[in-house]
């Protein structure tokens, strides 16, 4: 009846999220002896559609059975929307339409970067910073993982990592081409994790102080780097100085007193024992973020994201974004690029964040008006499911709904990972076999030789897509040294000085420089030129550069024809025919 592809630019044009008042085109085919069709327009409110406009298409074509037609508009609000198609009273499929504020700007000082993601405690220590009844572990030991006598884990093993140990470490970090530092939550807190905050205006004494942060970012800019902390605002600590449980602080907190001021940060169902918690941890009492005394607290004048941001923060990765109120994130964007339009906001989100649903309200991330950026797990389940299972067909998939629909102020900006504190490392997940059951066979587990070599080649492949993908590429510290390790706590192993795997180190060193040098990478278009399973190939590109990545998993050689004459990387020949071995890649320039 019809012949439509939302992800194709004749058929609309632009692809990608739309800015607000700017020029739309759609073209559809449809069977000759059907009358003119219709587009319709919905706007969505969370799970309600309501009707924006309905505008009849015009001929301009005909090709053999079909007929071409054709309209144009623009959207003047910016916000969610569907459209469709309607043939004598028959609707077509529904589509996504995300319409984005025309003022929205994402930081160009972050586009074709590089982030380091370090949990503060295992990267790099100087000295033993001092802190009441802590003990520091050993550099490299196995992380503690068994409960204690009451049967929780406490995450209360420290190996001392510090501010001073990053900053004594950045000629390092700046040899890997990285541009931005990610930091753990690095507040006072009693776990290694520090996800328990117990003071938002005071860095943890493991840490450092606030001098030991100025001094990091201060240090890092020398470098061209900029350092992103982790904002913890969906939940602190009982052990702070808001909730005060073990009455520990001074100061009265919300558990002790209704006349605590923090009391209305949280929620008691039953004063003062039965509170609201986090994914029910008692330790992690929920925030009431449209609390407006907490909204001003943390992102008024005076509040906590412009007190660090005046020590020298340049952005901030919003933890549990999902639990954030979209009040919470508006107020925050307001905030954070008052003084300054340049910090970086990156929101974590796991799915899909053009049409994401939380506590039954779809989410406005993309809008405009709240996230920069998101953590990009759907690409990291794509390239695992490519590399591990020899199967493109996700990868490309959601390769092409981020495409169809986030900005691509956003797209430039996506925080590209293959692994994080909260997964399995990346080589343990390419090279293993078989998944251990239990924690104790988690602690012991490494890889064999021959998994080991295995797992280096397909980390090398999923690097490369990382690292050339739209988006800028995060490296989990110690992934590009080799580190392996199953779920928290095994995951957050010390960084391993002086035990790198040079194989997997020297690739980082080679495929970081690549980056840094091709700018088409910083926001380059892209298009897949094949996605056959088992090979998977595409190009990035603007209006003077093209470089193509081709990447074969099968278990024979190919051969790769191109339209125009390209080189392998670093190499003279020129050519249109390239041979592809199995389980490899080439990287393609224009000579």
């Amino acid at each position: 009846m019809y012949i439509f592809d939302s992800q194709s630019q004749f058929c609309r044009h632009p692809q990608g999220g739309i800015k607000s008042n700017e020029i739309i085109t759609f073209k559809i085919l449809v069977k000759r002896n059907i009358n003119a069709p219709e587009l319709l327009i919905e706007k969505r409110h969370d799970y309600v559609r309501a009707f924006y406009d309905k505008i009849k298409m015009q001929w301009i074509d005909s090709e053999k059975n079909y007929d071409l037609y054709r309209v144009e508009l623009s959207i003047k609000e910016y916000g969610h929307y569907y459209y469709s198609f309607i043939f004598n009273e028959e609707k077509s499929n529904d589509y996504e339409l995300l319409i984005y504020d025309e003022n929205y700007l994402t930081p160009d000082w972050a586009k074709g970067g590089i982030i380091y993601h370090i949990f503060a405690d295992r990267f790099f220590r100087t000295k033993n910073t001092e802190k009441k009844c802590v003990k520091i572990r050993n550099w490299g030991e196995v992380p503690h993982y068994l409960p204690d006598e009451n049967g929780e884990i406490l995450n209360n093993d420290f190996f001392g990592g510090n501010l001073e140990g990053i900053k004594e470490k950045l000629p390092y970090i700046a040899s890997l081409g990285v541009s931005i530092i990610y930091l753990s939550p690095i507040f006072e807190a009693n776990s290694n994790h520090k996800y328990d905050t117990g003071d938002y205006h005071k860095i943890d004494t493991m840490f450092g102080n606030e001098n030991s942060l100025n001094a990091l970012c201060t240090e890092a800019e020398k470098y061209g780097i900029y350092v992103i902390l982790d904002g913890v605002f969906s939940h602190t600590g009982d052990d702070s100085i808001y909730f005060n449980k073990y009455g520990r602080y001074d100061s009265i907190g919300a558990y002790q007193s209704k006349d605590s001021p923090y009391f209305e940060w949280y929620t008691f169902n039953e004063w003062n024992n039965d509170y609201k918690s986090w994914w029910n941890i008692k330790t992690l009492p929920e925030i009431n973020e449209n609390n407006q005394s907490y909204i001003e607290f943390i992102t008024g004048k005076n509040g906590v994201l412009q007190h660090w941001q005046k020590v020298g923060v340049m952005g901030w990765r919003l933890d549990v974004a999902d639990e954030l109120p979209d009040e919470f994130i508006d107020a925050l964007r307001t905030s954070v690029k008052k003084e300054n339009k340049s910090p970086l906001i990156i929101g974590e989100v796991w799915e899909y964040a053009s049409n994401k649903y939380s506590y039954e309200k779809l989410r406005k991330y993309l809008l405009g008006k709240q996230l920069d950026s998101v953590t990009n797990y759907p690409l990291r389940h794509g390239i695992i499911e490519f590399v591990k299972n020899k199967d493109c067909n996700l990868l490309y998939e959601t390769l092409n709904r981020i495409m169809e629909t986030y900005p691509p102020e956003t797209v430039d900006c996506l925080m590209n990972i293959i692994g994080t504190h909260d997964t399995e490392r990346i080589l343990t997940v390419l090279g293993s076999s078989i998944i251990p059951y239990s924690k104790e066979e988690m602690s012991v587990s490494r890889l064999s030789e021959e998994e080991l070599k295995q797992g280096i080649k397909l980390l090398k492949i999923a690097v490369l897509l990382q690292m050339t993908l739209p988006g800028i590429p995060c490296i989990y510290y110690g992934d590009e040294a080799g580190l392996q390790g199953w779920k928290d706590p095994f995951n957050r192993r010390c960084y391993p000085w002086g035990n790198e795997n040079r194989d997997i180190l020297d690739y980082y060193m080679s495929i970081t420089s690549f980056r840094r040098k091709v700018k088409v990478l910083a926001s380059g278009k892209y298009k897949c030129l094949i996605h056959d399973k088992s090979v998977f190939v595409f190009q990035r590109f603007n209006d003077k550069e093209k470089i193509i990545i081709a990447v074969n998993l099968s278990n024979s050689e190919i051969t790769l024809k191109l339209r125009e004459t390209m080189t392998e990387y670093g190499k003279n020949k020129e050519s249109n025919i390239f041979s592809l071995e199995k389980e490899n890649y080439l990287i393609l320039a224009e000579p």
